[in-house]
């Protein structure tokens, strides 16, 4: 196998292992899978094969929008966890209306779930800048 073979499939194993976690914060956050679909970007068959826990081997690669949408959700959960210490808020957080001018009596979730970067990007900018007003 070719060096930049090696580099490709270790890439596309990153993707993988990204998205498996993303998909669980978002179950955690409680999203659907329309909303998961949608905020991730990914079709109803790339949500199943990466929840088939027997498939542990699968991996496939992602254009740049999924890789930043997956991006996006792995620096929200951070930036949540950095302003909550109970876990119930980390996870809760996400489906919470919200009545920041942003949100506007929506949850941070139902934002997200309306598919389009611009407002996972801008949910990502709005709590991310709770980090820095509380701390």
């Amino acid at each position: 196998m070719f060096v930049a073979d090696k580099a490709r499939e270790l890439n596309e194993n990153k993707s993988v292992i990204g998205l498996r976690t993303a998909i669980n914060i978002l179950d955690k956050w409680g999203a659907s899978v329309t909303q998961t679909s949608s905020v991730l970007r990914i079709s109803a068959s790339t949500f199943a094969s990466v929840e088939s826990k027997e498939d542990t081997d699968w991996s496939t690669s992602f254009d740049a929008d999924v890789i930043q949408r997956i991006s996006l959700v792995l620096n929200i959960h951070s930036a949540l966890r950095s302003i909550f210490d109970n876990p119930d808020n980390v996870y809760g957080f996400a489906g919470m209306r919200n009545d920041n001018h942003f949100f506007n009596g929506r949850s941070p979730l139902e934002v997200m779930a309306q598919g389009d970067l611009v407002s996972l990007h801008e949910t990502f900018r709005c709590i991310d800048s709770l980090r820095h007003t509380i701390h």
